[in-house]
């Protein structure tokens, strides 16, 4: 097995170091959070005091941060004298710009960088179970997938640096606006008086299907176990479907792409997040377009 350093033990990266450590590597895992270097611990990594630590000697840096600023910033200031047949596997979810200009820099050393962002949700980071779509050289994607492959059930060759982001910009653009559809959808049915189990056994069943339908139901006792039945908690939080559709949106200006259910999903999830609901599962948004207009 290898050494692993691992930046970010947030609620996604906490369960993926776990799952690393699970299967036999040796974790050096780094957070700011004391509450998360202590659960690390307890997973099986050995906590470090800095991210240059975790990186030090590593086979595979990996690193799960809030925003490109923070993944550059690590790049720069922690990676130190990274040895070349080190791996950075980037599995924050990120602006393009910034993923292409980190592997870049990290290929004038020398060094393999892939992005690496995940779908799955904390559940599928604690069970092992992420999809990873993966930027980057064929060479870096045979270095990274043995770790992926560790922390997941899919692991996909998007393409080059950045296409890893784009599939995963693009995947929740479909999903938030997915999201915001659907929650309309058993919002109107409500007020015409349609039962929303009812609405859900035809629905599921018929065009109106869709994974925000039959796997994540925004309504509490309609189909599997959902944030619904956790009042929301837990979950993808609205905060974070809002950072991914601002991303997409940046991108989409980038490439004078139209994306106007996308743009429409992003102004609703703005919203959400301005009435102080940006904590809740982003399916939360049901309450707000179920509430009476004015």
């Amino acid at each position: 097995m290898a050494r692993v350093g691992f930046i970010g033990l947030g609620n996604m990266g906490g369960g993926m170091a776990a799952n690393l450590a699970k299967k036999g590597h040796d974790v050096r895992a780094f957070d700011l959070s004391a509450a998360a270097l202590d659960a690390a611990r307890a997973a099986g990594c050995l906590p470090v005091g800095s991210a240059r630590e975790a990186a030090d000697g590593a086979e595979a840096v990996i690193t799960m941060l809030p925003a490109g600023t923070h993944v550059a910033q690590v790049y720069a200031d922690s990676l130190g004298e990274t040895a070349v047949d080190t791996v950075l596997i980037d599995c924050s979810t990120i602006d393009l710009a910034t993923a292409r200009r980190i592997a870049a820099e990290a290929a004038a050393r020398g060094i393999a960088a892939v992005d690496a962002p995940v779908s799955g949700g904390i559940a599928a980071a604690q069970a092992g179970t992420l999809t990873f779509m993966v930027g980057g050289t064929v060479q870096g994607f045979d270095r990274a997938r043995p770790f992926l492959d560790d922390m997941g059930k899919a692991v996909i060759h998007a393409g080059e640096s950045g296409a890893g982001q784009v599939a995963k910009m693009c995947n929740n653009l479909i999903l938030g606006a997915t999201m915001a559809a659907t929650c309309e959808a058993f919002a109107l049915a409500e007020r015409l008086g349609l039962d929303a189990q009812t609405f859900y056994d035809i629905s599921s069943k018929a065009t109106g299907q869709s994974w925000s339908m039959t796997s994540y139901c925004p309504v509490p006792g309609v189909g599997p176990e959902s944030p619904a039945d956790r009042n929301y908690g837990g979950g993808f939080a609205g905060a974070l479907m809002l950072k991914d559709l601002e991303l997409a949106m940046a991108a989409a200006g980038g490439a004078d792409a139209q994306v106007p259910m996308g743009a429409r999903a992003r102004d609703l999830y703005r919203e959400f997040v301005d009435a102080g609901q940006g904590g809740l599962d982003f399916s939360g948004i049901i309450r707000m377009l179920s509430a009476p207009r004015g």
